[in-house]
């Protein structure tokens, strides 16, 4: 038998691009070393090869290494005692075989592994190629558009860019044990007990326990609660957070409502803290000026994208994302709102149902880009009718859908907003103690957490500094 050259697996496939030969010598040579396995892990996994064999034997040896046991030739035979395909190339005979092609330089391994995953992007490739194909001359299809089609073959090429591999739909329940083993050793690592992305807040961030990957957050108020201000603050100090660390990475801010400028003010009036109104007035001093010209040039380059689209689409957020992901690395999503988004298609009769499958795209995309989205919502004039002024999930325009999807589900709410319009007639008693109660409550506002799936809600009360548009700590709790 062991004068008999290596039998090396016949597929119909012959079109497909495939080296049977390097997935030969990577097995061969993590069974000889196993240390290399952890070099090339990163590079394949059993889902790369071509040949299933291969696939099942590399799969085996992953499982023994990760359970700190030795995986060769002898330690696998149980594994494959009654594995036809292995059987037919020889059995375990095969497994001694393929170490002769082995090696024992770890940069000669990993050729072999960038081998092997180079021609497993390829047949992805060719694939996604053929399934666009066909969905673009199926006839049948006619409730699909072009821009459809677009985006669902631009997230394969992403997912295929990102994991080497598209349209992978199941996880193996060991894997997602070792993903929460670590996120939990990151947030007993962190004396905060922040795992996701910071938002500035220390009361929220230890609430939340930071904005978490995958989740949908969304931030809802009545018009000026500070909704954008908000989101704003969580954006630039995400943004922050991400140059100070010095990682590659970024914040993607969608302003539906306001320009870049009008945001990018915002923010140079926080930091600088001079009055946005008196930035865009020109009614500043000379060493204020100064003083924002410098601040300017501090956060120049902080890793923030902001996109100005009006009614931007679905389709849009996610192929942009993407595609910032792709070049800069992705933090956080900002979607700033909701209600101002349009799905892309026309075919749905009302409203409610098109917010649904914004909602839907966000949560999608938020999976999918693994990364925190962050999106702001107008609550109904239904607050405006109840003596109680503070928000309720009930509030939430079009709520069934956004309650549903959402992760994560804050309110913004200052009772000054509707105390300054119960002004009494000055000079008067009520006017007096009107006053003494604005004086107390002016710069407060509350962050109220009215749905979380990973952890409890409540009450958070923060300092609001209206004419910074600046949400902070309150400085005596």
């Amino acid at each position: 038998m062991s004068s008999q050259p290596l039998k090396i697996i016949q597929n119909n496939q012959k079109q497909m691009p495939s080296n049977i030969e390097a997935e030969q010598a990577l097995i061969g040579s993590v069974l000889v070393s196993n240390e290399i396995y952890d070099e090339i892990s990163s590079i394949v996994d059993e889902n790369k090869f071509f040949d299933p064999i291969h696939a099942k034997i590399f799969e085996t040896i992953s499982m023994l290494i990760s359970k700190g046991l030795l995986a060769n030739p002898i330690t696998l035979k149980n594994h494959f005692e009654n594995n036809e395909g292995l059987k037919e190339l020889g059995g375990q005979e095969y497994l001694i075989k393929i170490t002769k092609f082995s090696t024992s330089s770890t940069k000669q391994a990993i050729d072999y592994a960038n081998i092997v995953h180079e021609m497993h992007v390829r047949r992805e490739l060719i694939k996604i190629s053929e399934t666009v194909l066909n969905e673009a001359s199926n006839n049948n299809k006619i409730n699909s558009s072009g821009e459809e089609l677009i985006q669902s073959a631009e997230k394969s090429l992403f997912e295929l860019a990102e994991r080497g591999h598209f349209s992978q739909s199941f996880m193996k329940f060991e894997k997602a044990l070792t993903q929460t083993i670590e996120m939990a050793k990151k947030a007993f690592k962190n004396d905060e007990g922040i795992v996701g992305v910071p938002t500035g807040l220390t009361d929220l961030d230890a609430r939340l326990g930071g904005m978490h990957k995958q989740d949908l957050i969304i931030i809802a108020g009545r018009p000026s609660m500070g909704k954008t201000a908000l989101a704003t603050n969580i954006a630039f100090h995400a943004a922050k957070n991400i140059e100070k660390k010095g990682l590659k990475s970024s914040v993607a801010f969608f302003s539906l409502e306001m320009s870049s400028e009008q945001l990018s003010t915002r923010i140079l009036s926080e930091q600088s803290k001079i009055r946005s109104n008196d930035i865009r007035r020109g009614k500043v001093s000379e060493k204020e000026m100064e003083q924002f010209i410098e601040t300017s040039k501090n956060i120049h380059d902080l890793p923030l994208f902001i996109d100005e689209t009006p009614a931007i689409t679905i389709s849009a957020i996610s192929n942009r994302s993407r595609r910032i992901k792709r070049l800069f690395g992705l933090d956080l999503i900002v979607v700033d709102y909701i209600q101002l988004m349009k799905s892309g298609t026309s075919r749905y009769d009302g409203r409610v149902q098109e917010i649904s499958e914004i909602t839907q795209g966000l949560k999608a995309l938020a999976k999918e880009l693994d990364v925190p989205v962050l999106a702001l919502s107008q609550l109904s004039r239904a607050v405006e009718q109840r003596d109680d002024k503070k928000p309720q999930l009930a509030d939430l325009r079009e709520s069934g859908s956004i309650e549903q999807d959402a992760d994560v589900v804050m309110f913004v709410y200052r009772e000054a907003y509707y105390l300054e319009r119960k002004e009494p007639t000055l000079g008067s008693i009520e006017h007096s103690e009107w006053q003494q109660k604005m004086d107390e409550i002016s710069s407060l506002a509350e962050i109220m957490i009215g749905k979380q799936r990973h952890g409890p809600t409540g009450n958070i009360k923060v300092e609001f500094e209206a004419m910074y548009t600046k949400f902070k700590d309150l400085e005596n709790k």
